[in-house]
């Protein structure tokens, strides 16, 4: 992950660009939060590694949150500890200072993946955990259909599920997470069943991979969405999934234990 150098980027990202509404839209999502609380166990010092404005950060822990991005951490509610300054690659802490460490939706911001995850083994006594997608189930999703650059984007972008858990170590578990129906974090495959959503350019800009795609594929984009959901052939293809409860999709919960 790059270092901020004042203008908000990190990673291949300038969120002081796309990250001004980024809080509004990415809220953690309640079944997933408890997920990760599950995998923290009774840990009370947790580092979150790329901790961005806070979702799925742990209340009642000790948390100490990184994030190279100034637009993230001004995002920050104030609830929640001011963000340190620095990179998933060079953590600023002593080994085995903290009983576990986080890391969601950002490992494919890291510059240097195995740099990144030896560090937060480095430095944790006991889990390591990690939400991310698998780059290899992206295609699944019927965004695909609409927008194959932005898909295209993010599989190129995610490592690979099998490099992740070998940098973590021997002791590794890997699960699905399905996603609700009404998920309240904004990811691409969140709005599964509720494809109006991503006609919101906000919407769109608190997925990072929008940012890469271009101006003439956004337009193609809204374009043949907004017309296939006049004329019904959106839901004539996918309109079950308006009513499915869960999509078990890319998202993926890596733990790490020693």
């Amino acid at each position: 992950m790059n270092s901020d150098n004042g203008d908000g980027s990190a990673g291949d990202v300038n969120y002081g660009v796309i990250g001004g509404s980024y809080s509004q839209y990415r809220k953690p999502e309640p079944s997933i939060e408890a997920l990760i609380g599950q995998a923290l166990g009774d840990a009370i010092t947790v580092v979150n590694i790329g901790a961005g404005a806070g979702s799925y950060e742990p209340t009642g822990r000790n948390v100490t949150a990184i994030e190279p991005s100034s637009s993230m951490r001004a995002q920050r509610p104030s609830n929640l500890p001011i963000a340190i300054d620095a990179v998933a690659e060079r953590l600023p802490f002593p080994d085995l200072s903290f009983d576990a460490s986080m890391a969601t939706f950002t490992v494919h911001q890291w510059s240097d993946l195995k740099a990144g995850l030896g560090e937060m083994r480095r430095v944790t006594r006991g889990p390591a955990i990690v939400l991310t997608c698998d780059p290899d189930e992206l295609s699944r999703f019927w965004l695909n259909e609409y927008a194959p650059e932005v898909i295209t984007t993010e599989a190129r972008r995610y490592p690979p599920i099998n490099s992740i858990a070998a940098a973590l170590g021997p002791n590794v578990k890997v699960s699905s997470v399905p996603i609700p129906l009404a998920c309240a974090d904004g990811f691409n495959e969140a709005y599964y069943g509720r494809p109006e959503r991503l006609l919101d350019p906000e919407a769109r800009l608190a997925c990072s991979a929008w940012s890469f795609a271009t101006e003439a594929a956004v337009h193609r984009f809204t374009n043949a969405l907004g017309r296939d959901l006049a004329d019904g052939t959106w839901d004539r293809m996918y309109g079950y999934l308006r009513t499915q409860p869960e999509f078990e999709g890319a998202l993926r919960l890596i733990v790490a234990t020693r």
